[in-house]
């Protein structure tokens, strides 16, 4: 019998050049819950302290590694995971996201999982009560989100950390979006998401990989999900504006024909109006085309076994 079938819940969780993190990860798993768990540990490529059985069975606990051809990124190594425990899960099950340095704290799955067991409810996300970040990170997150709201047209406040029935993992992996940004696809899949209000916790070891620029990058990658809604908006508000500058023009031409213009007044501010109107109609015409575009193509899942270069498990 396949070693995933042989327990109620399944962890998975990316790991890159963190074996001390991930290593302290499992000893907590195996305190806190019972050993009826399995470690699904996605190897990103990790070519200096790469991810090794042994990390998760020296903690006692049964575990199976994939490891990667290269390094992919934190998003498609958890959607990686995923597609690899779809295969094989069984409907009584339940699956958990985490990351492996200890933010996601193993205390709080218990909590996590227990509105699974609604028939109304197929995945649990965490959303913080506390952060442990910087001031620049904490501001960073603020902005993001009412971005977020105001082009998606959803809100976000959750990241990787989530407990899913089978059925959600295999409704997932079936979305190519989900190696993109996995919250943005769970928001997007029209899956039944229920929030739980959870604490973060600290890095167990070491310092994250990911800086600034990753973090933009990561939010970037959340609108990608909502292509469509975003040049729909920017396409409204690009039109909003044109309308606006040819009522000021409008009105800047009223103004010389009836002679309240100021020498010179009237060039100038029907020039930068003819300005603001030829880019936004650009700006309009290009959203409309790009609309188009993203809507008339089609969407396929992506195999996850053409980047797994080895899958290791007691049996190997």
């Amino acid at each position: 019998m396949n070693k995933i079938l042989t327990k109620d819940l399944i962890i998975v969780t990316p790991v890159y050049e963190d074996t001390e993190a991930s290593t302290k990860l499992f000893k907590e798993l195996s305190s806190v819950l019972s050993k009826n768990i399995l470690i699904v540990a996605v190897d990103d490529g990790s070519v200096k302290v790469p991810v090794d059985l042994s990390n998760i069975t020296s903690a006692g606990l049964d575990g199976i590694v994939i490891k990667l051809k290269r390094n992919v990124g934190h998003q498609r190594a958890i959607s990686i995971g995923l597609g690899y425990v779809s295969e094989h899960i069984d409907e009584y099950q339940k699956v958990v996201v985490m990351d492996s340095d200890g933010e996601d704290t193993p205390e709080s799955i218990k909590e996590l999982i227990k509105p699974l067991e609604s028939n109304n409810v197929d995945v649990v996300v965490a959303q913080r009560k506390s952060r442990v970040e910087s001031l620049k990170f904490k501001a960073f997150y603020v902005i993001y989100k009412w971005v977020f709201n105001i082009l998606a047209g959803r809100k976000i406040s959750f990241g990787n950390f989530m407990a899913l029935k089978p059925m959600a993992v295999k409704r997932l992996v079936s979305m190519q979006e989900l190696g993109t940004h996995v919250a943005g696809t769970v928001l997007s899949s029209k899956l039944r998401i229920d929030t739980i209000p959870l604490d973060r916790g600290a890095r167990y070891a070491g310092q994250s990989k990911m800086n600034f620029v990753g973090l933009v990058l990561h939010g970037f990658k959340g609108l990608m999900i909502f292509a469509e809604d975003v040049l729909v908006r920017v396409g409204i508000a690009s039109a909003s504006i044109a309308g606006l500058a040819i009522l000021g023009a409008l009105t800047a031409i009223s103004l010389k024909i009836t002679g309240f213009a100021t020498p010179g007044w009237f060039t100038t501010a029907f020039g930068v109006l003819f300005i603001i109107f030829l880019q936004t109609g650009t700006m309009t015409l290009m959203m409309l085309m790009l609309t188009g575009v993203a809507k008339g193509g089609s969407i396929k899942p992506i195999d996850y076994k053409i980047f797994v270069d080895e899958i290791i498990d007691a049996s190997s």
